[in-house]
Formats: C-alpha cells, structure tokens, sequence
C-alpha cells in the first residue's frame, strides 16, 4: 500500500507558485489537518502531488508544471468564488 501523499503550494502574483509544505504518510495527514483547520481548499491529484514532491520546499514550480498548477489554482478560484456567493446571500 502506498503512503498519502500532501503538497502544499503558496502563490501570489510576484514569483511562480511555490512548494511550501511536502511530506508523507503522519507528515502528509498533517499537512492536510491544517489545511482543514485554516479552510484552505484542498484537491486530491495524486499524479501532481508526485511530481510536486520531488522539489524542495520553497522552490518555485517549474514551467512544464505549469498547466497543472493552472488547474488546480482555477480550482480553488472558483471554490472561492461559490464561498462568496453563499456568503452574499446571508445578513448579518
């Protein structure tokens, strides 16, 4: 059985998206926890995560993983985008 595997990724527009947090199995739940505890959105792609943790924390991600990244970053737009309408409807 393989181990779960977590990446997580920073990004804001002055530097490419970076790895900030990598690890496996107890680490790799960790990172996950906390990404829960602090409403982070999470997306389950375990042939990216495998790529993405072959680089070292706080590299940037390189341009062949571009696209990929674009995907899971238009994933977590929208997430936050349905998070803003459900907030607009409610008073209070």
């Amino acid at each position: 059985m393989t181990q779960k595997r977590a990446v997580a990724l920073e990004y804001d527009q002055s530097h490419s998206p970076k790895v900030k947090a990598k690890g496996k199995g107890y680490l790799a739940e960790k990172i996950i926890q906390k990404a829960k505890e602090n409403a982070l959105p999470i997306q389950e792609d375990p042939s990216l995560v495998q790529l993405l943790s072959e680089l070292e924390i706080n590299e940037e991600i390189p341009e062949d993983l571009y696209e990929a990244v674009a995907e899971v970053f238009a994933f977590v737009y929208r997430l936050d985008k349905e998070q803003a309408k459900k907030l607009s409807g409610k008073t209070f």
